[in-house]
């Protein structure tokens, strides 16, 4: 049985998608097989697998409105070895749609309950806003990868995000959970993050992960190239982290890790819940 988690957060611009597709790659890369879930409009995790967003034969959106199936949606990411099911903008109008339609908050579980024995994780990208979308990624999803910045408005965000999750948790999904915090574009120089990420630690004990992914250029630099930063430059350091990240997740849910992990080769250009924070 898949592992199925969204990667969210109702906070923008706290490397959701950049977190979503590079631990795709980084999951893919220690043999682990993989399907990421692309559920935001803007479809920044779609592109930055290497898929043209522009050319999709068929979207999430198709998958959601019952126009074909998960499995018809699926295409591999050229830029590596795992399973993606892409996102344009016709996924905009998909709120509205959804809206009279039966069972709407479960049309993305329905739609995937074929296929998920044919992977081990599933990566959902949620967009920012509590929205349908977001609804169906938390409806499907057995947990909650949190990326987070160590700043004080950050936190603020976290409470609402843990009381969002609560509410799913009460009424749509028994099995949901936050699996994780983890601490995204750390800077160990800024001793403001030192001390954020030290209330974390305090406050939410073994819900934040080991691993922490440093602010780095090379993984900024990817997606321009249509490629995880894994992908694009492994031996950067940011790359490095979201392997080490792979394999704690790996291993926290009773896994084991091949004895040598198959670094990605570098490539050019793409062809149970937790007590809110205080604020």
């Amino acid at each position: 049985m898949a592992q199925i988690y969204c990667v969210a957060n109702q906070k923008g611009g706290v490397g959701k998608t950049t977190t979503t597709v590079n631990l795709a790659a980084a999951l893919a890369a220690i043999g682990q097989r993989v399907l990421l879930i692309d559920l935001d409009p803007q479809g920044n995790a779609t592109m930055g697998c290497g898929v043209d967003k522009r050319a999709l034969p068929h979207s999430v959106y198709d998958v959601l409105l019952g126009n074909c199936t998960a499995q018809q949606a699926m295409q591999t990411s050229p830029a590596a070895n795992f399973q993606v099911i892409g996102s344009n903008r016709d996924l905009a109008g998909a709120e509205i749609e959804l809206v009279s339609m039966e069972r709407r908050e479960n049309r993305l579980r329905d739609a995937f309950e074929a296929v998920q024995d044919q992977f081990d994780f599933v990566l959902i990208d949620c967009p920012p806003s509590l929205g349908l979308l977001t609804l169906n990624g938390l409806c499907m999803a057995k947990g909650v990868i949190v990326p987070m910045l160590c700043e004080y408005y950050a936190l603020e965000g976290l409470t609402d995000l843990v009381n969002s999750i609560k509410q799913v948790h009460a009424n749509l999904n028994r099995d949901l959970k936050i699996i994780g915090i983890l601490r995204v574009m750390f800077d160990a120089r800024v001793t403001l993050q030192q001390q954020v990420s030290e209330e974390l630690r305090q406050h939410f004990g073994d819900k934040v992960f080991d691993s922490i992914i440093p602010r780095n250029v090379r993984l900024a630099e990817a997606p321009s190239h249509g490629l995880p930063g894994v992908v694009y430059d492994p031996n950067a350091k940011g790359s490095k982290a979201f392997i080490e990240f792979a394999e704690e997740l790996v291993v926290r849910n009773g896994g084991k890790l091949p004895n040598k992990t198959k670094k990605p080769k570098a490539a050019g250009a793409a062809p149970a819940l937790v007590k809110p924070a205080s604020n």
